[in-house]
């Protein structure tokens, strides 16, 4: 491996548009991920000033949607669009390609001491893929009919009938066109990482010396590879269910009067397989931040990690379980009682393996020499958000209780502060902390502690009050609640909870400056600021292609040596051989 041990001259072509550098190509998933979140807060802030203040004119929302806000009051099918495209782009876009694709890129070959991933080429095809997915999802919104409008879930009826509704035409094609994309993205990305920790780890680093963080992320690679593919027979079935005639997912479908000729199909066929999917894709999103926060937790608390094994059985234990989890999503589908008990009981057990964490985390916390950088204010906050939002898991995962709030803002405010919420923070917390890393400057302090406090009280200010809405019996994606009598408490919420949206949604401008601002003038950096013990931060802080420039590091010890009473510094990096009679934790 000589050819990768010096300097070879890049264009620029190949340096920043087809890198085929690991490095780089985390930094063009980040950076589309963010533009892709500023895209869905401003969709977010434009739905929440209609449900806010409902029928009223907001001369921004005609500035920026235009025909879709006559007179700056938005249309009833553009609300649906805006909020199906919301979720999409969170869910997917940010959350998926913002954490897996930026952070699974940068860390695994840092972390496992190997000069690059298992392919160069197949990692480039990934984030292309990525690239394209995502501008196929920002141009639905600009087609004939608009955005796709059946929901970030896309369900039959809506999306298998292109004359159901405006949203239903051309919008929902590209829609479904943009998540096959995406998914040959995940999949490309998700082998490369499996393969590459598998087999490309340096000499010394077994598989329980490493990183949490880098379990978390060969978990979550393996749960993409085994549930995406099942997402994309679901958008086959659907794409030939609205342009060939075939009946996969309808049956005796009335439009407009006239009775269509299909017979036979279901739409529940879809819901099972798009969940089967859709819970893995919860701890897709959520398992590489609570990583991320156990790296950043230990190295900020100044100790070790409370309980590393247990804390990779947990990772294992939540992947499994993850995939057996799914009909709780269907509880009023009609499910059999038996087989919904079973899903409870499966969904409560999951229980298990997030309180091993949260606890876990609480422990390494406690009495720790705490240094409160704004990575570790995010995961800390992701701590909080992970627990409160985890307890109103244990009510949906109740089918006898689930009935009452289910598809109420109760299920938004949920899945929103224990998935959304957590995941945001997991991912922030994970670019103030590396940030020197891709970057070689660290990002302000101060700003950081303005933009944590700021989305922290936001955040909770949205989505507390959403659980009271929905125990009073709110559904959720309704266009205007005061058309209806017995909805006319909501009045008194939507206000609030939109003023704390658009203040949570303006508050993200610090961080953008922060970012951006710190990448051209932040303070340099030096090869390990924050005094860690993982092999990315012996790495030389200018780019190098290959990542170490003679041999490669050889590891002797766990990631978590803090505090070892037989050093005089509170650090002991993974390179440090082990003193005569010393032992391995």
């Amino acid at each position: 491996m000589a050819g990768h041990n010096h300097h070879h001259e890049e264009s620029f072509i190949s340096k920043y548009v087809f890198s085929q550098d690991h490095k780089m190509i985390s930094k063009q998933f980040l950076l589309t991920a963010i533009v892709m979140g500023v895209v869905a807060v401003m969709l977010s802030i434009f739905f929440r000033l209609q449900l806010g203040w409902p029928g009223e004119s907001f001369s921004i929302l005609e500035t920026f949607l235009g025909k879709w806000a006559p007179d700056g009051v938005l249309d009833r099918n553009a609300y649906l669009a805006l909020v199906t495209i919301h979720g999409t782009i969170m869910v997917f876009f940010v959350l998926t390609g913002g954490l897996s694709g930026t952070f699974s890129n940068l860390l695994i070959p840092l972390q496992i001491g190997a000069r690059d991933m298992a392919s160069g080429f197949l990692n480039m095809l990934s984030y292309w893929f990525f690239l394209v997915s995502s501008v196929i999802m920002i141009f639905s919104l600009f087609v004939e009919g608009g955005a796709a409008s059946g929901g970030w879930t896309v369900y039959p009826p809506l999306s298998a009938l292109p004359q159901a509704m405006p949203g239903s035409g051309t919008g929902m094609t590209l829609w479904l066109i943009s998540m096959v994309l995406f998914v040959a993205s995940s999949l490309l990305g998700g082998l490369n990482y499996i393969v590459t920790i598998i087999n490309l780890r340096t000499k010394g680093m077994k598989m329980t010396r490493l990183p949490l963080t880098i379990w978390a992320f060969l978990v979550t690679a393996i749960l993409g590879v085994l549930s995406f593919p099942v997402l994309v027979s679901a958008v086959v079935l659907l794409l030939m269910d609205r342009s060939m005639g075939t009946a996969f997912y309808l049956s005796d479908i009335h439009i407009g009067g006239e009775a269509l000729d299909v017979t036979g199909g279901s739409p529940i066929l879809y819901q099972h397989l798009f969940w089967f999917l859709g819970h893995p894709e919860v701890y897709i999103v959520l398992l590489p931040a609570l990583g991320i926060s156990s790296e950043i937790i230990s190295t900020n608390s100044r100790k070790p990690i409370f309980g590393y094994r247990a804390m990779i059985g947990s990772i294992l234990a939540i992947g499994f379980l993850s995939f057996i989890v799914w009909g709780h999503h269907m509880f009023v589908t009609g499910m059999n009682p038996f087989i919904g008990s079973v899903f409870v009981f499966t969904t409560l057990l999951i229980a298990i393996p997030s309180a091993v964490k949260a606890f876990n985390y609480i422990t390494t916390l406690w009495k720790g020499n705490i240094k409160f950088t704004p990575a570790m204010l995010f995961s800390v906050g992701l701590v909080s958000t992970f627990v409160t939002g985890g307890l109103t898991g244990i009510i949906l995962a109740d089918s006898a209780l689930d009935v009452n709030v289910h598809d109420t803002y109760f299920v938004v405010a949920h899945f929103h502060i224990v998935m959304g919420m957590s995941a945001i923070f997991g991912m922030l917390a994970g670019v103030y902390h590396w940030y020197p890393k891709m970057y070689g400057r660290l990002m302000s302090t101060k700003l950081g502690y303005a933009h944590f406090w700021i989305t922290l009280v936001c955040g909770y200010g949205v989505f507390f009050p959403m659980h009271f809405v929905g125990l009073a019996g709110a559904p959720r994606r309704y266009y205007d609640y005061s058309s209806f009598e017995f909805l006319d408490f909501v009045a008194d919420f939507n206000p609030i909870i939109s003023v704390f949206a658009i203040v949570g949604g303006i508050g993200q401008l610090f961080f953008l400056f922060n970012f951006f601002y710190s990448i051209f003038r932040g303070q340099k950096s030096d090869a390990n600021p924050w005094k860690s013990n993982t092999l990315e931060w012996t790495t030389p802080v200018e780019r190098i292609h290959g990542n170490w420039p003679n041999e490669l590091p050889v590891v002797h010890r766990w990631a978590y040596d803090y505090s070892n009473p037989a050093y005089d510094e509170d650090f002991v990096p993974q390179i440090v051989p082990l003193k005569a009679g010393e032992e391995e934790h």
